[in-house]
């Protein structure tokens, strides 16, 4: 596979992800959206930076159950019920990041919804990679 990461000069300068990702590939794998749900399917975390740690990890961990890398990303959304509150914690929120799931950011949106499947969960992840 490969991926470019395509961030026109003319465009604002993205920060924590990238304008357009060109990638290809042979296999095309939908992620389904993951809140902070543990293994026994409760929510965990009672602040934004910890269920959206939580939220990506299980993002990644069916991402590589499936094959793929953080790399692979070619789209992420995030739903976040405060959008307000996702842009005061972005520097964190960015940090949680990079740590998971590095720098080779993909496409992404964040979108504010009024509440999530768990009533408790704060951020959903999902997107798409393309692997070889």
């Amino acid at each position: 596979m490969s991926t470019e990461r395509v961030n026109p000069p003319d465009l604002s300068p993205p920060t924590g992800f990238s304008h357009a990702v060109v990638a290809t590939g042979s296999r095309v794998v939908f992620l389904a959206g993951q809140t902070a749900l543990d293994a026994d399917g409760k929510v965990t975390g009672a602040t934004l930076p910890e269920q959206f740690e939580r939220a990506l990890a299980n993002l990644l961990a069916a991402l590589t159950a499936a094959g793929g890398t953080p790399a692979d990303l070619a789209r992420v959304t995030v739903y976040a019920t405060d959008v307000a509150a996702y842009r005061t914690q972005a520097g964190e929120l960015g940090r949680v990041w990079r740590r998971l799931a590095g720098r080779d950011y993909p496409a992404m949106a964040v979108v504010e919804v009024v509440r999530l499947w768990d009533e408790e969960a704060m951020v959903e992840l999902d997107g798409f990679a393309v692997l070889p």
